[in-house]
């Protein structure tokens, strides 16, 4: 085989080798932005559910028809509420 063809198939081969990198690059940017659109609806729906669980407590709250271990999650909770607002403040007054 002459030199000549061994450079045509290296080039031919090194061509094709560059069309698949590059649409294994636009297909892996796709896959970016998807994963970043399913991570922001993932966090969506979590607040959702977190907005969800504090209506629930307020409404047992409201119906006073809370049995004691309800009544020490709500308090554990507020708790909780009390310590990050605690922080948040500490951390303005620095």
């Amino acid at each position: 085989m002459s030199t000549e063809l061994h450079l045509k198939r290296i080039q031919e081969k090194l061509q094709q080798l560059l069309k698949e990198h590059t649409a294994v690059q636009n297909e892996n940017g796709k896959l970016k932005e998807e994963l970043d659109s399913l991570n922001k609806k993932i966090t969506e729906q979590q607040n959702n559910v977190d907005e969800l669980k504090q209506q629930i407590s307020i409404l047992k709250v409201s119906s006073e028809n809370m049995n004691e271990a309800d009544k020490k999650e709500f308090e554990k909770r507020i708790n909780g509420y009390l310590k990050e607002i605690d922080k948040c403040i500490a951390l303005l007054g620095q």
